[in-house]
């Protein structure tokens, strides 16, 4: 999965930008390189305890319980970047009683794995601390994130240096869990027609994240996380109706999911519609004037970048390199689908193929919405 993010995260920037702006970028932010690379790791930790999250609760449990991240990147953007610093008491109230109904969501969601009759319900507290030690490496995740793009960073520029740190840990990781083992594993014909999967779910994930990227560097920590963690929803859409986790649940059990799930996203809805006010906005310029003072950086260069105004190119967008890059994105493809073969697990195709139109249609109003507002910036 992770070489799937790993390819997406170096040719989705070279499709949309091309490595001549990427490499430019870098440069300029180079002090944000070790940022990204500690971010990347983070991630590789939290996604590695996601999977026992998974294993042990199964993901309409899992996945609520491990968006309270969205708690840990509120304390974050306000001690550390003044995010609703002067905020008006209304939006403060927003916050907090959102970040309340999150809790109590995932308190809600945590006790429903105890009433649970499937086969996940004997390694329910296993699961519930896996979930909830992703929530909090992910929510620490976003200082990074926003420091980054405070100090004028493309998105598209920090993933391609963040996919190095993932990669390295997520190999380190498998190692040490498997150790030789692994590539054994891997290589063998019983796994390989699976990798096509794998790797088609991380590249699909880069492109969900992208968007995530984006709602850090212009909502902020405290607004873009609970925002995009009603991506549980698609999780409970997905456990549910594809693969019937809630299949032999008993009423309770479903009624505590469905509760818990809602509270959430209702939290996560109040949080995100906190809108800025204009002494808060102060705030964070601040912040970006204490970055600029740090690293002696462009102040007014960088309060356009906040605003998403992009830079004229000082180069040409394209080179050469830049289609063997993304042709041999397109080779690996082709190579793994080639061995590629339907997983033998019991699905409801109608209900998979009515989520995928979804998410495509949903897609691509989002890239045509960011693309018109940014430019990708």
């Amino acid at each position: 999965m992770v070489a799937g993010v790993f390819t997406a995260r170096w040719t989705l920037p070279t499709l949309v930008k091309g490595t001549r702006q990427v490499v430019s970028d870098l440069g300029e932010h180079r002090h944000l390189i070790p940022f990204a690379v500690l971010a990347g790791m983070l991630w590789a930790v939290a996604n590695t305890l996601t999977v026992f999250a998974i294993r042990d609760v199964g993901l309409s449990i899992a996945f609520p319980l491990w968006n309270t991240n969205s708690l840990i990147g509120i304390l974050w953007g306000r001690v550390l970047f003044g995010e609703l610093k002067g905020a008006s008491r209304r939006n403060v109230a927003k916050v907090v009683l959102g970040a309340s109904a999150i809790v109590a969501a995932a308190v809600l969601l945590g006790f429903s794995t105890i009433r649970s009759s499937g086969a996940h319900s004997g390694h329910a507290a296993a699961g519930v601390l896996a979930a909830a030690g992703a929530s909090l490496l992910w929510g620490t995740m976003y200082v990074p994130y926003r420091k980054a793009y405070i100090s004028g960073m493309n998105p598209l520029s920090f993933v391609t240096v963040f996919t190095v740190g993932e990669l390295g840990a997520v190999l380190a990781l498998a190692l040490g869990f498997d150790r030789a083992s692994t590539f054994a594993l891997v290589s063998s014909p019983t796994v390989r027609p699976m990798l096509f999967w794998l790797f088609l779910g991380g590249f699909v994930w880069v492109i969900g994240d992208l968007f995530q990227q984006y709602a850090t560097k212009y909502l902020g920590i405290g607004r873009g996380i609970p925002l995009s963690n009603t991506n549980q929803l698609w999780g409970l859409a997905w456990g549910a109706l594809v693969y019937g986790e809630l299949a032999h649940a008993d009423p309770p059990h479903r009624l505590l999911v469905i509760v818990g799930s809602i509270v959430m996203i209702l939290g996560a809805l109040a949080v995100s519609t906190a809108i800025a006010t204009e002494r808060e906005q102060a705030s964070a310029h601040a912040a970006l004037q204490r970055e600029c003072e740090r690293y002696q950086l462009d102040y007014p260069r960088l309060l356009q970048a906040a605003q998403g105004v992009e830079q004229a190119p000082t180069q040409p967008r394209r080179s050469w390199w830049d289609y063997p890059i993304l042709a041999a994105a397109l080779g690996v493809f082709v190579w793994l689908g080639v061995q590629a073969r339907v997983p033998a697990l019991a699905m409801n195709l109608p209900w998979a193929a009515a989520l995928t139109v979804a998410l495509l249609v949903t897609a691509t109003i989002g890239v045509t919405a960011l693309w018109r507002s940014t430019r990708f910036s």
